[in-house]
Protein backbone atom coordinates (compact mmCIF):
# COMPACT_ATOMS: atom_id res chain seq x y z
CA UNK A 1 0.00 0.00 0.00
CA UNK A 2 1.31 3.45 -0.95
CA UNK A 3 1.24 5.62 2.16
CA UNK A 4 2.03 9.30 1.79
CA UNK A 5 3.32 9.50 5.36
CA UNK A 6 7.02 8.52 5.43
CA UNK A 7 7.09 8.06 9.21
CA UNK A 8 4.27 5.53 9.23
CA UNK A 9 5.45 2.08 10.31
CA UNK A 10 3.54 -0.72 8.62
CA UNK A 11 1.79 -3.26 10.81
CA UNK A 12 2.55 -5.90 8.13
CA UNK A 13 -1.19 -6.58 8.06
CA UNK A 14 -2.94 -5.19 4.97
CA UNK A 15 -6.30 -4.76 6.70
CA UNK A 16 -4.85 -2.98 9.72
CA UNK A 17 -2.74 -0.72 7.51
CA UNK A 18 -5.86 0.22 5.52
CA UNK A 19 -7.62 1.19 8.74
CA UNK A 20 -4.63 3.20 9.92
CA UNK A 21 -4.47 4.96 6.55
CA UNK A 22 -8.13 5.94 6.81
CA UNK A 23 -7.68 7.24 10.38
CA UNK A 24 -4.65 9.27 9.29
CA UNK A 25 -6.54 10.67 6.30
CA UNK A 26 -9.58 11.82 8.27
CA UNK A 27 -7.33 13.94 10.49
CA UNK A 28 -7.64 16.38 7.58
CA UNK A 29 -11.13 17.21 8.90
CA UNK A 30 -9.42 19.50 11.40
CA UNK A 31 -8.38 21.70 8.46
CA UNK A 32 -11.79 21.93 6.79
CA UNK A 33 -13.23 25.23 7.98
CA UNK A 34 -16.95 25.83 8.14
CA UNK A 35 -18.68 29.21 7.93
CA UNK A 36 -19.94 28.83 11.51
CA UNK A 37 -18.08 30.80 14.16
CA UNK A 38 -17.13 29.34 17.51
CA UNK A 39 -19.42 30.67 20.21
CA UNK A 40 -16.63 32.85 21.63
CA UNK A 41 -16.32 34.48 18.19
CA UNK A 42 -12.58 33.85 18.01
CA UNK A 43 -12.51 31.90 14.73
CA UNK A 44 -14.46 29.63 12.41
CA UNK A 45 -15.04 26.07 13.57
CA UNK A 46 -13.68 23.10 11.67
CA UNK A 47 -15.51 19.97 10.53
CA UNK A 48 -14.07 17.80 13.29
CA UNK A 49 -15.29 20.21 15.98
CA UNK A 50 -18.73 20.36 14.39
CA UNK A 51 -19.03 16.57 14.18
CA UNK A 52 -17.95 16.14 17.80
CA UNK A 53 -20.37 18.82 18.98
CA UNK A 54 -23.45 17.34 17.33
CA UNK A 55 -22.52 13.81 18.38
CA UNK A 56 -22.58 14.97 22.01
CA UNK A 57 -25.86 16.79 21.35
CA UNK A 58 -27.33 13.49 20.18
CA UNK A 59 -26.85 12.15 23.69
CA UNK A 60 -28.92 15.00 25.13
CA UNK A 61 -31.88 15.87 22.91
CA UNK A 62 -33.56 12.61 21.90
CA UNK A 63 -36.45 13.28 24.30
CA UNK A 64 -37.57 16.09 21.96
CA UNK A 65 -37.68 13.92 18.83
CA UNK A 66 -41.14 13.15 17.45
CA UNK A 67 -40.11 9.56 16.73
CA UNK A 68 -37.91 7.55 19.07
CA UNK A 69 -34.42 7.51 17.52
CA UNK A 70 -31.69 4.98 18.15
CA UNK A 71 -29.20 7.42 19.64
CA UNK A 72 -26.14 5.23 19.10
CA UNK A 73 -27.02 4.81 15.42
CA UNK A 74 -27.61 8.54 15.04
CA UNK A 75 -24.20 9.24 16.58
CA UNK A 76 -22.56 6.92 14.05
CA UNK A 77 -24.12 8.97 11.27
CA UNK A 78 -23.10 12.25 12.86
CA UNK A 79 -19.43 11.36 13.21
CA UNK A 80 -19.15 10.24 9.56
CA UNK A 81 -21.56 12.54 7.71
CA UNK A 82 -18.97 15.23 6.93
CA UNK A 83 -15.94 13.00 6.32
CA UNK A 84 -16.31 13.42 2.56
CA UNK A 85 -15.69 17.16 2.94
CA UNK A 86 -12.00 16.28 3.26
CA UNK A 87 -12.08 16.11 -0.55
CA UNK A 88 -15.35 17.86 -1.45
CA UNK A 89 -14.92 20.85 0.87
CA UNK A 90 -17.60 22.41 3.02
CA UNK A 91 -20.53 23.88 1.11
CA UNK A 92 -22.21 26.81 2.86
CA UNK A 93 -25.84 25.88 3.54
CA UNK A 94 -27.12 29.09 1.92
CA UNK A 95 -24.80 29.06 -1.11
CA UNK A 96 -27.26 28.28 -3.91
CA UNK A 97 -24.67 27.91 -6.68
CA UNK A 98 -22.39 25.80 -4.49
CA UNK A 99 -25.24 23.49 -3.62
CA UNK A 100 -25.93 22.83 -7.32
CA UNK A 101 -22.66 20.87 -7.60
CA UNK A 102 -22.56 19.55 -4.03
CA UNK A 103 -24.07 16.13 -4.69
CA UNK A 104 -21.66 15.27 -7.49
CA UNK A 105 -18.61 16.53 -5.58
CA UNK A 106 -19.59 14.56 -2.51
CA UNK A 107 -20.30 11.34 -4.42
CA UNK A 108 -16.85 11.53 -5.98
CA UNK A 109 -15.30 12.23 -2.58
CA UNK A 110 -17.14 9.28 -1.04
CA UNK A 111 -15.85 6.97 -3.78
CA UNK A 112 -12.29 8.05 -3.05
CA UNK A 113 -12.39 8.17 0.75
CA UNK A 114 -14.33 5.04 1.63
CA UNK A 115 -12.22 2.99 -0.80
CA UNK A 116 -9.32 3.41 1.64
CA UNK A 117 -11.00 1.04 4.09
CA UNK A 118 -11.42 -2.73 3.95
CA UNK A 119 -14.37 -3.29 1.60
CA UNK A 120 -17.05 -4.17 4.16
CA UNK A 121 -16.09 -1.30 6.48
CA UNK A 122 -16.05 1.18 3.63
CA UNK A 123 -19.50 -0.06 2.60
CA UNK A 124 -20.79 0.23 6.18
CA UNK A 125 -19.64 3.81 6.61
CA UNK A 126 -20.87 4.81 3.17
CA UNK A 127 -24.28 3.35 4.05
CA UNK A 128 -24.39 5.53 7.18
CA UNK A 129 -23.46 8.58 5.10
CA UNK A 130 -26.15 7.80 2.55
CA UNK A 131 -28.77 7.20 5.24
CA UNK A 132 -27.98 10.60 6.79
CA UNK A 133 -28.41 12.37 3.45
CA UNK A 134 -31.63 10.56 2.57
CA UNK A 135 -33.37 11.57 5.82
CA UNK A 136 -35.91 8.77 5.43
CA UNK A 137 -35.37 7.09 8.82
CA UNK A 138 -36.16 8.41 12.28
CA UNK A 139 -32.47 8.19 13.19
CA UNK A 140 -31.43 10.20 10.13
CA UNK A 141 -34.08 12.85 10.73
CA UNK A 142 -32.91 13.23 14.33
CA UNK A 143 -29.28 13.47 13.21
CA UNK A 144 -30.16 16.08 10.59
CA UNK A 145 -32.04 18.15 13.17
CA UNK A 146 -28.91 18.38 15.27
CA UNK A 147 -26.80 19.20 12.20
CA UNK A 148 -29.04 22.23 11.70
CA UNK A 149 -29.63 23.24 15.32
CA UNK A 150 -25.93 23.48 16.18
CA UNK A 151 -24.97 26.17 13.61
CA UNK A 152 -28.30 27.90 14.20
CA UNK A 153 -27.46 28.10 17.92
CA UNK A 154 -24.00 29.46 17.12
CA UNK A 155 -25.54 32.16 14.92
CA UNK A 156 -27.84 33.25 17.73
CA UNK A 157 -24.80 33.69 20.00
CA UNK A 158 -22.43 35.34 17.49
CA UNK A 159 -24.66 38.24 16.39
CA UNK A 160 -25.90 36.25 13.42
CA UNK A 161 -22.41 36.06 11.95
CA UNK A 162 -22.98 33.69 9.03
CA UNK A 163 -26.51 34.94 8.42
CA UNK A 164 -25.20 38.48 8.00
CA UNK A 165 -22.20 37.34 5.98
CA UNK A 166 -24.46 35.49 3.54
CA UNK A 167 -27.27 38.09 3.58
CA UNK A 168 -29.57 35.21 4.42
CA UNK A 169 -33.35 35.63 4.12
CA UNK A 170 -35.94 34.45 6.62
CA UNK A 171 -37.48 32.04 4.10
CA UNK A 172 -34.10 30.39 3.57
CA UNK A 173 -33.55 29.95 7.31
CA UNK A 174 -37.01 28.45 7.75
CA UNK A 175 -36.49 26.10 4.80
CA UNK A 176 -33.17 24.98 6.27
CA UNK A 177 -34.77 24.38 9.67
CA UNK A 178 -37.93 22.68 8.35
CA UNK A 179 -36.74 19.23 9.42
CA UNK A 180 -36.68 20.52 13.01
CA UNK A 181 -40.30 21.66 12.73
CA UNK A 182 -41.45 18.23 11.61
CA UNK A 183 -39.07 15.92 13.51
CA UNK A 184 -38.48 17.88 16.72
CA UNK A 185 -41.63 20.05 17.00
CA UNK A 186 -41.07 20.81 20.69
CA UNK A 187 -37.96 22.76 19.69
CA UNK A 188 -39.70 24.77 16.95
CA UNK A 189 -41.02 27.63 19.15
CA UNK A 190 -37.43 28.29 20.25
CA UNK A 191 -36.35 28.35 16.60
CA UNK A 192 -39.06 30.86 15.71
CA UNK A 193 -38.26 33.13 18.65
CA UNK A 194 -34.65 33.27 17.50
CA UNK A 195 -35.61 33.89 13.88
CA UNK A 196 -37.74 36.85 14.95
CA UNK A 197 -34.90 38.11 17.14
CA UNK A 198 -32.55 37.77 14.15
CA UNK A 199 -34.89 39.85 11.99
CA UNK A 200 -35.30 42.53 14.67
CA UNK A 201 -31.54 42.87 15.03
CA UNK A 202 -30.84 42.90 11.31
CA UNK A 203 -29.06 39.54 11.25
CA UNK A 204 -31.67 37.95 8.97
CA UNK A 205 -33.33 39.63 5.97
CA UNK A 206 -37.11 39.45 6.28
Amino acid sequence: MDFTYPDFVSSHDVRLDQQFHFVIEIDKMTHILRRTMLIDGSRRENDAEHSWHIAVMALLFSEYAKDTPDVSHAIKMLVVHDLIEIYAGDTFAYDKSGNETKAQREQEAADKLFALLPEEQGREIRTLWEEFDAMTTADARYANCLDRIQPFLHNTLTQGHTWKEGKVHKDDVLARMEIVRTAMPKVWPWVMENVEKGIERGWIVE
